[in-house]
């Protein structure tokens, strides 16, 4: 590994100070925030149309922006209605998610590209564990089977996106997200195959989408009839170098849920590897909130990302899970930090702003110029997942 810098040293100190914090000081800052979400996601609720999916808020114009249920991010609102549900057992909140469930569960037969484990797994698997209702199930294991279009024997792994003039086949980081759809539903009455599509896309994303030093490639495109990479490079980041920032995160989240469903070594070796790079990283500002890409132009003039702030505390999170002592408590206090930076002024809207939202503060895609600092539902998400991951391991 590479030797750590003095300023990713005096960051790792920092974290130990943290580690020592009273469990009180981070129960009163969990409870706050589901308070505030819930306010939130009424307003929210209160502005939505009945027959789409809340994208963002252009403040702007003063506007929210929506979407189809074919967007990738369609099952974030209902799934952080059913965290929030659970924390609280406000029925108004189950009641939206109720709704939204109905209006998506026409995409349990979507194969137009790889994210129906954000989309399926996030929404409906919140809602299963939560209700054991039969129907949701049934919905998640149509869904899985429904991804399995999308593998490639050729490529060892499941397409990302068509074929277009920028990628022949592209596999992106993002893809070790959805794999929790097929091993979930592989254990759950969907059959072996699809376990094992799942860590065969993860074997070959540790082979090729990863660096030396642990950093990830965003895209790996490759020739479908040779299964040979063809290219590496980026869609969202700063270069095809540079290591994107919520991409870490995906792969940081991805591999430690895939230790979770395998308990194979290599999994969890590979998570706190991505790990070790992101804390030690001299790009990673003090309060662990990533710029938008860790080699991004203009470092520490240009844009924070929440997302992949909010994506990493909660990975960080079931990662001290699986580990101990003194890396355990590195682990955990990194992502108390990162939700005590997330929960103030600096990150979490002033309530009855923000068009509902909780976080400020994230980027979609500066290359495409899309959704540049502002409120993402994924970053919710995110955050309120690892809020109650939090209190569920760690209170």
């Amino acid at each position: 590994m590479k030797k750590i810098s003095t300023a990713a040293l005096a960051c790792l100190l920092t974290l130990t100070l943290f580690a020592q914090q009273k469990s009180d000081d981070m129960k009163q800052l969990i409870d706050d925030n589901m308070r505030f979400a819930v306010e939130q996601y009424k307003v929210l609720m209160n502005t939505l149309p009945p027959d789409v999916m809340p994208k963002t808020y252009d403040a702007s114009k003063n506007q929210l922006v929506t979407s189809d249920t074919k967007w990738w991010c369609s099952g974030f609102y209902p799934g952080t209605l059913w965290y929030l549900y659970e924390y609280t057992g406000d029925t108004a909140i189950r009641h939206e998610a109720e709704k939204r469930l109905g209006i998506l569960e026409k995409e349990k037969h979507y194969t137009g590209n790889h994210d129906l484990g954000f989309m399926m797994y996030c929404s409906f698997g919140n809602a299963y564990r939560l209700t054991n209702n039969p129907a949701y199930k049934d919905v998640i294991l149509t869904a899985a089977q429904s991804l399995t279009t999308r593998y490639r024997p050729s490529i060892k792994s499941i397409q990302s996106w068509d074929s277009s003039k920028s990628f022949r086949c592209p596999v992106i980081i993002d893809n070790m997200m959805n794999l929790e759809l097929l091993e979930w539903s592989g254990r759950n009455g969907g059959g072996k195959n699809l376990e094992n599509i799942a860590e065969t896309h993860a074997n070959t994303t540790i082979k090729n989408h990863y660096r030396p030093d642990y950093s990830s490639y965003h895209v790996v495109d490759y020739n479908l009839v040779t299964g040979q990479v063809a290219a590496k490079k980026t869609a969202q980041g700063a270069a095809d170098s540079s290591a994107w920032s919520r991409g870490q995160s995906w792969g940081l989240y991805g591999f430690t849920m895939m230790y979770r469903f395998t308990k194979n070594k290599t999994y969890l070796d590979q998570a706190k590897h991505i790990a070790h790079f992101l804390l030690t990283n001299p790009n990673l500002p003090s309060d662990l909130i990533p710029y938008w890409d860790y080699d991004a132009p203009g470092i520490p003039d240009t844009y924070r990302d929440a997302s992949a702030g909010s994506v990493m505390a909660s990975a960080l999170l079931e990662l001290g899970q699986y580990s101990k002592g003194k890396e355990k408590e590195t682990y955990v206090a990194a992502a108390k930090k990162i939700l005590t930076a997330l929960s103030s002024s600096a990150y979490r809207a002033q309530p009855g702003t923000n068009g509902g939202f909780l976080l400020m503060h994230s980027v979609g895609s500066i290359p495409h110029k899309s959704e540049v600092d502002v409120p993402l539902t994924y970053a919710d998400y995110y955050f309120i997942e690892a809020l109650a991951r939090y209190k569920k391991w760690y209170l």
